[in-house]
């Protein structure tokens, strides 16, 4: 009976376009990320943010990825090539967040956390793209 109810509900999740599941998934995410990104600069202190967003985007890396390849791409197999191909995604997603992140900052003087908010909404078109294109290329 469970097992029954389970398959409906990935079958729909399934039927669902890729883009909405990227962003389910991705926001998801993406504010697991927010958060640790808040804690990190509760701790460190706000003039430590590339630090904190340094931290914020390893730890979450990972859950990043099991999320990503399990419920928006669906692929089989290729666990570490594709979390290589991932973690070089990711690089590049960082540098495009850590400089919008430094620009509203230093030439606008943003709030920090309004600021990431910005810089979230940018990489995330990136990493779509290159999640799409280059790690989870089918």
């Amino acid at each position: 009976m469970l097992a029954k109810i389970f398959y409906k509900i990935w079958n729909f999740w399934l039927r669902l376009p890729e883009k909405l599941r990227f962003l389910a998934i991705g926001g998801f995410n993406t504010a697991f990320s927010y958060l640790l990104f808040i804690i990190c600069l509760f701790i460190l202190g706000q003039n430590k943010y590339q630090v904190c967003l340094l931290i914020s985007w390893i730890l979450s890396s990972f859950f990043s990825f099991a999320t990503m390849k399990t419920f928006v791409f669906c692929t089989k197999g290729g666990w570490k090539s594709e979390y290589l191909r991932c973690a070089t995604s990711w690089v590049v997603s960082y540098f495009v967040n850590a400089i919008v992140l430094e620009i509203l900052l230093v030439s606008f003087a943003w709030n920090v956390y309004f600021a990431q908010i910005i810089a979230i909404a940018v990489y995330t078109c990136v990493t779509y793209i290159l999640f799409k294109h280059f790690a989870f290329k089918k």
